[in-house]
């Protein structure tokens, strides 16, 4: 039954709201109350690993948000796919493991002043709630809720490329999580027994019995309740069975609903740039103009080759026996295509020489298709996506409306910067040298995308606004920062400027997107502020 007051409230039970809660209720003298917009993770498609081909762009499990036309992008919009289901986006993600380079937390820590967001930190805490394949050792932790798994399968095709990237330069690699991930080999993933482990089921199958812990799913939070006065969040206004009903909060309300959803809550509660609040008619409470500025994501450009010799995806699939088989495979083994991620062979590599760091990274898939829920090619194929992971164009999140049913406006801005263009024309060239690398020679490599009529740099980054897509890791729009930074909306303790008990943990603190993937860092930004609020706790 719910309460009307809890010690803590969290908003949006995703990748970095499930391992909070866990967290925070380990005390049972504090109540703590779990809301999440979407519905509960029991969707089979959810746990089957390649069952994301149906989760995303599903209205059951994902909010279906659309970019505004970019023009970066030739004035294309895009699908932006955020988890709305028990797990949020790790319900419907790759689940690819990936921390990032060490340099990315060490520069956290220059913008916040804050040591603890530093690499040496960071590390301890993906160690905590890592339950890592290979043993404990310096890198990784074992025993925590977090299964970290080999994949459960090998294409032919991916070794060949692993060879070709050798070939060019980019050493084997067995583990990228040990804070320089420049090399080529296979990502490590979040399955366990060939099951994808979402959050829900990682932190909450077993806190969800705690009687202190209340989980309530399908209850869309209209705003967050302040007293105008004091500038004190009080708790949450939500929408649960078609009814309105507000909870207040003791101690303290974190917003874990990510890039999109915290930005949308927050400007509905009067917490962003006084301009954009007063054209909606929402009363002020801070003027915070950071508030759904700062958006960064992964471009990925998707080349493909043809290729003859060497059976993919694409073929097996085509059949009816081919796709039987694959079914059996999976039913008796959980191993083959239904247990793979969406992409199986990674590669870290430097788009020039003057890059002091590896700045690109390749998902490498057995398989071709033109977009994202079209059926696969009728010939063999794969499909090399090279992102640049550091970009240095900036987008931004913000609502159209007060109704928080109105989706928000999403500006990409993606290719806006001269220096984007140059590593996105400096990617394809160095992907077109890894497929002329010997390895590839006996399997006759035939670009079919973008093609081979794009040549110079020019015609390079015009290809790349015709094929970049999102890789699905919008982070940064609530960026932690140093006070004197005006677009910082957040402290080195995730509190939000302005309001006091109020805090924003998920991808959204982000001051700059991290080297990689970005859910397992989402993670450790959850677990960073589970430590801070314990620590209140214990000192009273």
């Amino acid at each position: 039954m719910l309460h009307k007051k809890y010690d803590y409230i969290i908003v949006g039970a995703g990748s970095a709201g499930c391992l909070l809660a866990k967290r925070l209720s380990e005390n049972a003298a504090k109540t703590v109350l779990l809301l999440e917009a979407g519905e509960k993770d029991d969707y089979l498609w959810i746990h089957i690993p390649v069952g994301y081909l149906y989760c995303i762009d599903n209205p059951r499990t994902d909010w279906r948000f659309r970019t505004a036309p970019d023009q970066g992008l030739n004035g294309r919009s895009l699908i932006y796919p955020r988890g709305k289901v028990l797990g949020g986006s790790s319900s419907i993600n790759g689940m690819i493991y990936m921390r990032g380079q060490s340099e990315d937390y060490d520069l956290w820590s220059q913008v916040t002043g804050d040591t603890a967001w530093g690499w040496q930190a960071a590390l301890k805490r993906y160690q905590a709630f890592e339950d890592y394949f290979g043993g404990k050792n310096n890198w990784h932790g074992v025993g925590g809720e977090w299964r970290v798994e080999q994949q459960r399968l090998r294409w032919p095709i991916l070794e060949v490329f692993k060879k070709a990237a050798q070939e060019q330069g980019i050493p084997a690699s067995e583990d990228f999580n040990r804070g320089d991930n420049f090399g080529v080999g296979y990502f490590d993933v979040n399955q366990k027994a060939g099951w994808r482990l979402n959050t829900a089921r990682a932190f909450l199958k077993d806190a969800a019995k705690r009687k202190n812990l209340h989980i309530i799913s399908q209850a869309l939070v209209q705003k967050i309740t302040i007293n105008s006065n004091t500038k004190h969040c009080e708790g949450v206004q939500f929408r649960h069975n078609h009814i309105l009903q507000t909870v207040t909060c003791t101690e303290e309300t974190i917003l874990c609903a990510g890039a999109i959803g915290s930005v949308q809550i927050l400007e509905r509660s009067g917490i962003g740039a006084a301009h954009r609040l007063q054209q909606l008619g929402i009363p002020i409470q801070v003027d915070l103009p950071g508030v759904g500025e700062n958006l960064q994501d992964h471009l990925q450009l998707r080349m493909i080759y043809k290729i003859k010799g060497l059976r993919t995806l694409n073929t097996k699939a085509k059949s009816i026996w081919g796709k039987a088989m694959i079914g059996l495979e999976y039913l008796f083994r959980r191993s083959g295509p239904m247990a793979m991620a969406p992409s199986q062979l990674g590669a870290f590599a430097y788009s020039s020489s003057g890059q002091k760091r590896a700045n690109l990274e390749y998902h490498v898939q057995p398989l071709s298709l033109e977009k994202f829920g079209e059926n696969l090619h009728d010939f063999n194929a794969f499909t090399a996506s090279v992102c640049n992971l550091r970009p240095t164009s900036r987008g931004s999140v913000h609502i159209s409306s007060i109704d928080c049913n109105a989706a928000p406006v999403i500006t990409t801005n993606y290719l806006s910067t001269a220096e984007d263009c140059k590593v996105a024309a400096e990617s394809l060239a160095l992907t077109r040298k890894i497929v002329a690398s010997t390895a590839f020679q006996p399997f006759q490599p035939e670009e079919y995308k973008p093609g081979t009529q794009f040549q110079s740099n020019a015609e390079l980054i015009s290809a790349a606004r015709d094929i970049g897509t999102t890789i699905f890791h919008p982070v940064g729009t609530c960026k932690m920062g140093a006070k004197q930074d005006p677009q910082a909306v957040l402290d080195a303790e995730l509190r939000v400027h302005g309001i006091a008990n109020l805090r924003v943990a998920d991808a959204s603190a982000m001051p700059y997107i991290t080297s990689g993937n970005t859910a397992a860092p989402t993670m450790m930004i959850a677990e960073r502020l589970a430590e801070l609020l314990q620590k209140k706790s214990l000192n009273g």
